[in-house]
């Protein structure tokens, strides 16, 4: 039987990708409370915080056979962890001006949830069209990346290319959505697609 406390985070994440249950449990209580300090400043609130990080740590699990060998590992987590911060704040943010804009226009309006369906399918197709006008090999790797969820290995693999290269066309992509889409086109595509 391991003495998982013993074992480094390398040893750790070999064991992971085996499916060992002791060295998930090891290492989610090697780094849960760290993460959940970090959140907790992030977002000023608990629970939010302790949903983001199960959810992470789920998602470690069901992607544990990624090779997680040559990285930093808590450097890996903590981006995770910024990324789904970034994710909440970017939904809490679209959330918050689509309230706004509803009770705005409801009392203009005499159909609301109509109006709102409308202008949402609209948001939508706009968005699709933006990516559809991506270049094709950027398209392709974005759609894998944000839509499939695929990491950037698998992506590389499957198109035989590099995962350099897969990080530079979804980073690309990204900077020409947000210039076309603007801020709030953009944080509502980030609701959308990234969750």
């Amino acid at each position: 039987m391991n003495d998982y406390k013993k074992l480094s985070d390398l040893e750790l994440i070999r064991l992971l990708q085996a499916s060992d249950h002791g060295a998930y449990t090891e290492i989610y209580n090697r780094y849960f409370r760290l993460l959940y300090v970090h959140a907790v400043k992030k977002l000023r609130d608990e629970d939010q915080a302790k949903d983001i990080l199960h959810e992470l740590f789920t998602k470690l699990w069901i992607r544990r056979e990624t090779n997680l060998t040559d990285i930093n590992f808590a450097g890996y987590l903590y981006t995770l962890l910024r990324n789904r911060i970034l994710d909440f704040l970017g939904h809490q943010l679209v959330k918050t001006k689509y309230v706004v804009h509803i009770k705005t226009t409801s009392s203009i309006h005499s159909g609301p949830r109509t109006d709102a369906l409308i202008r949402e399918k609209e948001m939508n197709d706009y968005i699709n069209k933006e990516i559809d006008a991506l270049p094709t090999k950027m398209r392709e790797i974005f759609i894998l990346s944000r839509k499939e969820e695929l990491s950037y290995r698998e992506i590389a693999e499957k198109l035989n290319t590099t995962e350099n290269n897969v990080s530079k066309q979804v980073n690309n992509g990204l900077r020409i959505l947000r210039g076309r889409l603007g801020l709030i086109l953009y944080f509502y595509f980030i609701l959308q697609f990234l969750r």
